[in-house]
C-alpha cells in the first residue's frame, strides 16, 4: 500500500484540512519511508560565512571599515558524493555519485550548491578546495581544447554580477586542477543592483558536465536603497526592488521570498562492471537497475533529445517532486526562480488541482502516465504572476504571465499570490519546438505540488489587482516623500483596455540606452552568428561568426569567419566607455547567448518577416511567446531563435530572427567570454573571447609599450 508523505496515509484524495490548508495525499516514496521534511521545498541552504583570519602582522591596522560593505568569506569544496535522488517512475530513490559543492550549511542535500548572499558593496570571498582525484586530460597540451576533457578540473563563475573579469575575481580562463586550492574575490561595486544572480563552473571542457551533476547555486544581492528625489532632478536615484516588497506595517517585514534552482541532473547507470551502459546502437542506456549507480561521467549523456530520453525529472533546490507548505492566500511572494540546468528549456505554470474527480488517475506519475495525471488532476484554472525581473534585473515594464519560459542561464523573479487555499500544481506545459532549446515538441512536465491555506479568497482573475493593491500600501507607507506619488502611479497604470499593468521604473538598475548614445560613442553595429556545421575529418564543429556574410564551404554554406573557440584568439576587442548596438543570430538552430561581466538592454526581438515579438502580448504564429514583454528589459542571456536546422542556409541567409541589444562597456577592462548556454555547446567551442580594453585616443586598443 502506498503511503503519503504529508500525511502518512493510503491513497490519492485531499485527505485533511489543516489551518483550512488542503493537504494532499502525495503516494509517493513508501519504498523508502521518507520523512515529510525531506520531501518539502526549502530554499537552497544558506552557505555560513568563514571568519576572516587574523591577519599576520607585527604593527596594528587601522580599524573601521574599508568601504561602504561587508567583508564575507566563505569555503566551498568540490568532491564527489554519494547520494540518492528520487525517480518518480519506479517511486524509489537512485543511488548516484557526483561531483558536487560541500559548503558549510545545515543541510543535508548534497545535489544543491549552497545559497551565497551579498549586499551592493560587499567583498566576497570564496575559497575554492578541489578535492576531486587527479585527472591527466587537464595538463595536456596536446589536447584539442574544444574536445570535452578535464572533467576533474573546475574554477567558479559569478553569473550575471557585475564586477571585474580578470585576476581571482571573475575570471573563468582560470582551471583549478585537482589538489588546488584558490581563493577567488567579487568586490561587488556600491552601486551592484540588488537581484538574482546564481555561480557555476565554467573550466572549459567541463562545464556541462560538472553543472548537470547539480553544481549550481543561487548568489542573492539584497539591497535596501530606496528611490531618491523627483524622477529628473540633480541627484535622484533609482533603488532596490527589495524595499518595495514589505509589508505596510511599521515593521516593514519582508513579503515571503522563495528561490527556486531548477536543475536537470542527467545521471546514467553503471553496469555490474562499473562502466556506462550503452544499447547496441551506441547510444546511452538510461535503465537503472536495483544496486547500480547512477553517474554523469561522459558527454555521451548530453545532445538533442537526450534530456527526454533519459526520463529524468527536473529538480528544484536538489528535490524532485517537491511539495511547497506554508503559503497564505492573499499573500505576496516573491519567487526567484533559476534555470542552472545544462540545455532543454523549462515553462513555468501554476495551476488549480482537482481531487473530485480521481477515479481512474493514475496513483503514480510516471513519464508514460504522465499526460493523463496532469489532465485529471490538474485541470483547474491558472494563476496568474506578475513578472517583474529578468536575469536578476528589475523590469520598467512588469507583465502578468500564466506561462513564463526560462532557457538555460535564465533567471525571472515572479510576484505571486495565490487566490484561495487549497492544492496547486507546479507544471511545464507542452512546449512547441519552435520556442525549446532541443529543437523538438517536448510533452507537459510535472515539477511539484504547492500547498495553500488561510481564509482568504479572490477571483483568479483579480489576482494582479490585489498585488497592485498590496504594493501600494508598501509605496505609501515606505517609500520617501517626494517619491511616493511617482512610485504609486507607476504601480497603478493600466494599458488600453483598463488592465493593470504595473510599472517599476524607480526601481530600474541601469538607465535606458538610446539610440543617440550609441551613434555618440561611434561604434559599429556589433554582428554575432551561431552556426552548427562539419569541419575538417567531418567532425561537427560548433562556431560563432562576427560576420552575417555567407560563403561556400565544401558542399554547403557557412558564416564567413565563423570558427570554433580557440583560447590563444581574441574575437572581439571593445572599448572601455563606448556603447554600442549588437544584432545576434542562428544561422543554424536556436542557441541561449550569454555574455560575461557587462548586462545588455533588448532593443527587439524580430521575426523572420520582421515583426517585433519582444512587445508586450504577442504570441507567434507559431504559438510561441517566450520573447513578448522583454522589449527594454536588460539581461544577460537572451535566446537566439532561429527557423533553420543544419544544411538549410541559403545565400542570402532567410528564416532567422534578429534579436537587437544595446550595451556599455563600463569600469572593468580584461578578457572574458560570451557563449552559448547550452554548456556542452560552449565545451565543444561555441565560445568567443572578448577584450576590453582602454581606448588609445585613435579609435583603437591602447597597448603597452617597454
Amino acid at each position: 500500500m502506498r503511503r503519503n508523505l504529508i500525511t502518512q496515509t493510503p491513497g490519492w484524495r485531499v485527505s485533511a484540512v489543516l489551518a483550512g490548508a488542503a493537504v494532499i495525499a502525495l503516494g509517493f516514496g513508501s519504498a523508502h519511508a521518507q520523512q515529510p521534511a525531506q520531501r518539502s521545498f526549502l530554499n537552497p541552504p544558506l552557505l555560513k560565512q568563514t571568519p576572516l583570519p587574523a591577519p599576520k602582522m607585527n604593527y596594528a591596522l587601522p580599524t573601521g571599515k574599508p568601504h561602504t560593505g561587508t567583508e564575507r568569506a566563505y569555503d566551498l569544496a568540490i568532491k564527489y558524493t554519494e547520494g540518492d535522488i528520487y525517480d518518480p517512475t519506479t517511486d524509489t530513490y537512485q543511488k548516484v555519485r557526483l561531483r558536487s559543492y560541500v559548503g558549510d550549511t545545515d543541510s543535508k542535500s548534497p545535489f544543491i550548491a549552497p545559497l551565497i548572499e551579498a549586499a551592493p558593496g560587499d567583498t566576497v570571498r570564496v575559497s575554492l578546495d578541489n578535492q576531486l582525484p587527479d585527472d591527466p586530460s587537464c595538463n595536456n597540451a596536446s589536447g584539442t581544447p574544444d574536445s570535452p576533457h578535464c572533467f576533474n578540473g573546475t574554477n567558479l563563475h559569478s553569473h550575471g554580477l557585475w564586477v571585474s573579469p580578470t585576476g581571482n575575481s571573475d575570471n573563468v580562463l582560470l582551471s583549478l586542477n585537482p589538489g588546488v586550492k584558490f581563493q577567488y574575490e567579487y568586490n561587488i561595486p556600491a552601486d551592484h543592483p540588488a537581484g538574482t544572480f546564481w555561480y557555476h563552473p565554467h573550466r572549459h571542457g567541463s562545464t556541462a558536465l560538472q553543472v548537470s551533476s547539480g553544481m549550481a547555486g543561487a548568489l542573492i544581492v539584497k539591497g535596501d536603497r530606496k528611490p531618491q528625489g523627483k524622477a529628473g532632478s540633480v541627484g535622484a536615484t533609482n533603488g532596490d526592488l527589495d524595499t518595495l516588497l514589505v509589508s505596510a506595517g511599521a515593521d516593514a517585514k519582508p513579503f515571503p521570498d522563495r528561490t527556486l534552482v531548477f536543475q536537470q541532473i542527467q545521471y546514467a547507470c553503471t553496469g555490474t562492471d562499473g562502466k556506462l551502459k550503452y544499447n547496441k546502437d551506441g547510444t546511452i542506456d538510461w535503465s537503472c537497475k536495483p544496486g547500480e549507480t547512477g553517474v554523469i561521467e561522459s558527454y555521451n549523456q548530453f545532445g538533442p533529445g537526450t534530456w527526454q530520453q533519459s526520463g529524468r525529472w527536473t529538480s528544484i533546490n536538489g528535490t524532485v517532486l517537491p511539495t511547497f507548505l506554508g503559503l497564505e492566500a492573499g499573500q505576496v511572494e516573491r519567487w526567484r526562480t533559476i534555470h542552472a540546468g545544462v540545455r532543454d528549456t523549462i515553462n513555468l505554470q501554476i495551476v488549480r488541482a482537482n481531487f473530485n474527480a480521481v477515479n481512474g488517475a493514475p496513483t503514480q506519475p510516471t513519464k508514460a502516465t504522465l499526460p493523463t495525471f496532469l489532465k485529471q488532476i490538474c485541470s483547474g484554472f491558472e494563476v496568474p504572476y506578475q513578472v517583474a525581473a529578468a536575469d536578476g534585473l528589475t523590469m520598467k515594464d512588469t507583465f502578468t504571465s500564466t506561462n513564463v519560459t526560462l532557457q538555460p542561464g535564465y533567471r525571472f523573479d515572479l510576484l505571486t499570490v495565490f487566490p484561495e487555499s487549497g492544492v496547486y500544481c507546479l507544471m511545464e506545459p507542452a512546449t512547441p519546438k519552435a520556442g525549446s532549446v532541443s529543437n523538438q515538441d517536448e510533452p507537459v512536465n510535472f515539477l511539484g505540488f504547492v500547498s495553500v491555506g488561510g481564509t482568504k479568497k479572490i477571483a483568479p482573475a483579480d489576482v494582479t489587482k490585489v498585488l497592485v493593491e498590496e504594493l501600494t500600501k508598501s509605496a505609501k507607507a515606505h517609500m520617501p516623500a517626494d517619491v511616493v506619488e511617482e512610485v504609486v502611479a507607476d504601480l497603478n497604470a493600466k494599458d488600453k483596455d483598463g488592465k493593470p499593468t504595473p510599472k517599476l521604473t524607480r526601481f530600474v538598475p541601469h538607465p535606458t540606452v538610446t539610440e543617440e548614445e550609441v551613434k555618440a560613442s561611434g561604434q559599429k553595429l556589433e554582428e554575432l552568428v551561431f552556426f552548427i556545421g562539419t569541419g575538417d575529418a567531418n567532425a561537427t564543429q560548433f562556431a560563432v561568426g562576427n560576420s552575417f556574410d555567407v560563403i561556400p564551404y565544401a558542399d554547403y554554406l557557412v558564416p564567413k569567419g565563423a570558427a570554433p573557440y580557440d583560447p590563444t584568439r581574441s574575437d572581439r576587442n571593445l572599448l572601455l566607455g563606448a556603447t554600442q548596438q549588437w544584432e545576434l543570430r542562428s544561422y543554424s538552430v536556436s542557441h541561449p547567448f550569454h555574455i560575461h561581466v557587462n548586462p545588455f538592454q533588448i532593443v527587439g526581438v524580430y521575426d523572420p518577416n520582421g515583426k517585433d515579438v519582444s512587445l508586450p502580448g504577442v504570441t507567434e504564429a507559431d504559438g510561441d511567446n517566450q520573447f513578448a514583454g522583454l522589449s527594454g528589459a536588460w539581461k544577460d542571456t537572451i535566446f537566439v531563435k532561429t527557423n533553420l536546422n543544419p544544411g538549410q542556409l541559403t545565400n542570402p541567409p532567410k528564416d532567422y530572427y534578429r534579436i537587437v541589444i544595446r550595451t556599455r562597456y563600463q569600469r572593468y577592462i580584461g578578457e572574458f567570454v560570451l557563449h552559448c548556454h547550452i554548456l556542452d555547446h560552449e565545451d565543444q567551442g561555441m565560445m568567443q573571447n572578448v577584450t576590453i580594453g582602454i581606448p588609445d585616443g585613435k579609435g583603437g586598443l591602447s597597448h603597452a609599450h617597454h
